[in-house]
Parts: structure tokens; sequence; C-alpha cells
């Protein structure tokens, strides 16, 4: 990764703290002796409903051009949605990218955590096979991508140290809301557009009282799913 020598720290806190992001890479980059630095990160762990989302991004050469675009870039959930939506075609435009979803059939096959580490591998393969270099993989968490077999390193709070995670973190977060905002089109009563498939207590009152969609994941409901059978029953009593 080349950042431009003549760059000087910016004034402005969005700006300096941009910088920082890409200097991080930048290190890392050296230290782990490969050629490019690859950032993965995923949207859609936590909720009960729709696929897992992970993004995997590279920035070959980042010109001070592109850092200046990228000044408000950061981990998606410090930032708004008008800003995400304005930084999304600038990371698409001048990175190698690939986001990956898994969906909820899948994630209740081999767990959450299985279709998280599936979505990353396959996200960091598709831009590997692009760039056709030695890269490393730099993983928001602690968790590391099970099966793929180049280097990666976890970085805790990942997403707002690094330029590659922060970026990832936006394209997988825009596609996963973009997605739910669309199946809330087709189930508009769990609200889906606004709790992105989060069990908010609106959410959970429409899988009450409608049971669950196609597109919920039934291993996340079982709680509500088992307390509504035991409510039943009281009431056959």
């Amino acid at each position: 990764m080349t950042l431009n020598k003549n760059i000087t720290k910016p004034e402005n806190t969005d700006r300096a703290r941009n910088l920082s992001l890409f200097e991080f890479d930048k290190e890392e980059q050296k230290r782990s002796k490969c050629t490019l630095i690859i950032g993965t990160d995923e949207a859609g762990r936590g909720p009960a409903t729709g696929p897992v989302f992970a993004a995997a991004v590279c920035f070959k050469t980042p010109t001070a051009q592109v850092i200046e675009q990228l000044a408000k870039l950061n981990d998606s959930k410090q930032i708004s949605e008008k800003t995400r939506l304005e930084l999304y075609p600038v990371i698409k435009e001048n990175a190698v990218t690939s986001v990956v979803m898994i969906d909820e059939t899948m994630i209740d096959r081999i767990n959450i955590l299985n279709a998280t580490c599936e979505a990353m591998k396959q996200a960091c393969m598709n831009v590997v096979r692009e760039v056709r270099t030695t890269c490393m993989v730099l993983v928001d968490g602690n968790n590391r991508i099970r099966g793929y077999e180049f280097p990666q390193k976890t970085i805790v709070k990942g997403d707002s140290k690094s330029a590659s995670i922060a970026a990832a973190s936006i394209l997988a977060k825009v596609e996963r809301d973009n997605l739910m905002i669309k199946l809330d089109e087709e189930f508009p009563q769990y609200g889906w557009k606004t709790n992105k498939g989060y069990l908010s207590p609106r959410h959970i009152d429409a899988i009450i009282k409608y049971g669950p969609s196609k597109y919920h994941r039934k291993s996340f409901l079982r709680n509500i799913l088992d307390r509504q059978k035991i409510e039943q029953k009281k009431l056959e009593l």
C-alpha cells in the first residue's frame, strides 16, 4: 500500500482520523511483508431476520484525492445513513471489493458464527483472485476466519482503526440495509425498514401475532416461539 509522501496531516478532525486509518493499514502491510492489505467486516450477526453480509475491501494505491473523498470514513455504526450512502460509491470506485451474503436457511443450518466466517472467506477470496498477489487480511474482531489459508490478523475494534475494515463495514451494512428495506415491502408488519431485522418490541409483537416469516432465522426465535407455545397451552387449560 503506497501513500503519497506529500500528504500532510490535516487539521480537520475527520480528515485527521481518516488519514490515521490509512496509515494503520500501511503499517500492517509493512509488518506483514505482504503486497496488499484486505479488510473484512460483517453486518447482520445479531438480527433475527435475513442474511448475514460480509465485505472485503482492498485499497491498492490510495491517492491523496481518494483519501480526501473518504474524509468521513469510519466504523459504519458511528456514521449516519446519509454518510454511509455517500461513501459507498467512492469505496466501490476506488477499491477492489466483494460483498457476500449467507442466507437465513444456511445460518440456521451451520450457526451464525460459521455463516459469518464463510461469508468473510468467500469475500476475501474473491478479492485475492482479482488482485492476484499476496495479501494480509485484517479481520474485524477477535475471531479468525476458519478455513482461510492465507495470512490473516484479527483487529479488535478494527472498523475504527483500519481504513479497509471501516470501508468493508460500510459496504456490508449498506447492502444489508437495502435488502431489509426491500424485504419490508413484502412483509411490512414486522417493521424491518426501521429495525433491520433486530428484535425490537414491535418486531417481537408481530412474530407472536403473525408467526415467523420465511426470512426469519428460526434458531434465533426459539425463546419467543417456546414462550408462545407455553402461553397457548395455558389458554387451552
